[in-house]
């Protein structure tokens, strides 16, 4: 992680001088006086990194003053979002930084600045931004485009195309849902022990029936909480089905299961054969951009061995909403503050870090994710890259609102979980059973913990009984403070 931070910012200082140089037409250097905007992020230094290097070489006759969201400390009972409304009242940034949730709600009250007079003004492309993530900002904002967001992040199906010829198998297509991916799994041979036997499909880390179950759950658009109004439906039909399609492909063999009291000592070229897909373990794999990273790093160190040939295509999708993916998000949406007195400021900001130039010279940094603009998604041996942003972010976000449930109830919840699943490990309940107790008792749990929640007294500002340090995590924040 370090390593990877300090790569970022020697990468991002030698951008700065090269897009200074090679870009400047975006950039206006006169006498004027310097316009100040303010801008919300995480913390100062990791804007620069990010965003703000780049900026300040092409606009120096505009100061940015960046608001930090990590200043945003949580106070026991006290709600989330009520606490990052106030701190964006008292600190008024002209340029936001929003989850989707924030977005909506803000652009819903009338508070962000409606970018339409903005966009035809200056001519701005919208259309190399994929298709899928503008529809999707728009649909939190009633069609109107308050903000926008200059990278999202995906995962999509890899595929071992010389281990599908092996054996005769017809490689996966395009938006396929979970029971044909687990046929196709199913056909590989289950036989073999360690290095020799093929998997068909690694799906994450998603090792038991219960994890693997919340996966397919979640990507068919189900929830199991309403945050509303505190009730759980983790027996539905729906549910029901979503554990017995996990159950039966984790019975089937075919699914490769990560060994996670297993550790590793060799030489680096063995570890990175150790991933499954790279060392031909497992025809296909759920996996995000640095799957591609690693695969290209193993080809160069280990010639004759890994993976080679390869190509991928979508996630597994939901019939009923076929061009959605739980496994695509965008990042942080930025818009503008609809009373900003800098709104022409705010959007050389906003336009820049979402145009042409920024992606052009910040493509290759990737960090886990992709830029929105899609020219710059691209693989030398033309492969199906588009099956990383082909879908939209799924409109049905079952941890949407979850900020909201009693923070005790999580870990209590799961221990719940992992209780009922050992049963149905052990043969002892069916999972209608499992899924039956787990309602009856998780319901009870959540509603015990929202009374403890709703009759709690506030601790002082930013203080935790524990004395520990606390994490926040909001859309718009995430930062560690200190208990006092």
């Amino acid at each position: 992680m370090q390593y990877g931070k300090k790569m970022t910012a020697a990468l991002c200082g030698a951008l700065v001088a090269g897009i200074a140089a090679g870009c400047s037409g975006g950039a206006e250097t006169t006498n004027n006086e310097k316009t100040a905007i303010k801008v919300m992020h995480y913390d100062e230094r990791g804007f620069y990194q990010q965003y703000g290097m780049l900026f300040t070489a092409l606009y120096p006759d505009i100061e940015v003053q960046v608001v930090a969201t990590s200043s945003v400390q949580y106070e026991e009972g006290k709600d989330m979002q009520k606490a990052m409304e106030e701190f964006i009242a008292e600190q008024k940034p002209d340029v936001l930084m929003l989850g989707a949730s924030e977005y909506s709600r803000m652009a819903g009250e009338g508070k962000l600045y409606n970018l339409d007079t903005f966009i035809q003004k200056d001519k701005f492309n919208l259309e190399g931004i994929a298709p899928g993530i503008l529809e999707y900002i728009k649909q939190q904002s009633d069609g109107i485009l308050y903000g926008l967001a200059p990278e999202f992040y995906s995962q999509a199906l890899f595929y071992n195309k010389d281990l599908f010829a092996k054996h005769g198998i017809t490689p996966p297509t395009d938006r396929m849902n979970w029971e044909e991916v687990l046929q196709l799994a199913a056909r590989f041979p289950t036989d073999g022990n360690g290095d020799d036997r093929i998997y068909g499909l690694k799906a994450g880390y998603q090792a038991d029936i219960y994890q693997f179950g919340m996966m397919i759950g979640s990507s068919l658009g189900l929830n199991y909480i309403n945050p509303t109004t505190m009730q759980l439906s983790i027996n539905s039909d729906s549910w029901k089905k979503a554990f017995e399609t996990a159950d039966k492909a984790l019975k089937s063999g075919s699914l490769y299961a990560e060994d996670r009291n297993g550790g590793f000592s060799g030489s680096y070229e063995d570890y990175l054969l150790q991933e499954p897909f790279i060392g031909e373990k497992v025809a296909m794999s759920i996996e995000g951009s640095y799957m591609m990273e690693q695969i290209k790093e193993a080809q160069t160190r280990l010639k004759d061995k890994g993976v080679k040939n390869w190509d991928i295509v979508t996630v597994p999708i939901n019939p009923q909403n076929p061009n959605e993916s739980t496994a695509m998000s965008i990042g942080q949406i930025f818009a503008i503050d609809a009373n900003t007195a800098n709104a022409d400021a705010a959007w050389k900001f906003v336009s820049y870090i979402n145009g042409e130039d920024f992606a052009r010279v910040t493509s290759k940094l990737r960090n886990g994710g992709f830029s929105a603009r899609t020219k710059y998604i691209e693989d030398e041996e033309g492969r199906n890259m588009a099956a990383f942003y082909s879908l939209m972010p799924n409109s049905n976000d079952m941890y949407k609102d979850f900020d909201k449930l009693p923070r005790e109830f999580y870990m209590k919840f799961d221990g719940l979980t992992q209780q009922e699943f050992q049963g149905v490990k052990d043969g002892s309940v069916t999972i209608a059973e499992a899924l039956d107790n787990l309602q009856a008792k998780g319901q009870k749990l959540l509603t015990e913990e929202s009374e403890k929640a709703a009759t709690a007294e506030p601790s002082p500002a930013g203080a935790s009984a524990s004395g520990e340090s606390i994490t926040i995590i909001t859309e718009g924040a995430v930062s560690e403070a200190p208990a006092e």
